[in-house]
């Protein structure tokens, strides 16, 4: 994959905690910020896919209701 510099200013004391950071972890601190980065990134889709969970049951007697039980669905309450 193919690499994009991008310069960041921030105060010395968000820097030196960057470098603190990445030095316990190991890693660069271009590395660390691309890995923060990444894993923001990814919260959009964990809060998508569990805002889509509470809403299928928020409303899944509603769909019920109206298209019926999926094939080889147990409805609820059975084992």
């Amino acid at each position: 994959m193919a690499k994009t510099q991008l310069n960041v200013r921030v105060d010395e004391t968000t820097a030196e905690a960057a470098r603190r950071r990445a030095r316990q972890r190991g890693v660069s601190v271009n590395r660390y910020i691309e890995e923060l980065v990444r894993q923001d990134a990814g919260e959009a889709g964990r809060t998508f896919v569990s805002a889509a969970a509470d809403f299928m049951k928020q409303y899944e007697a509603v769909f019920a209701e109206e298209f019926g039980d999926a094939p080889g669905r147990r409805a609820a309450g059975e084992r």
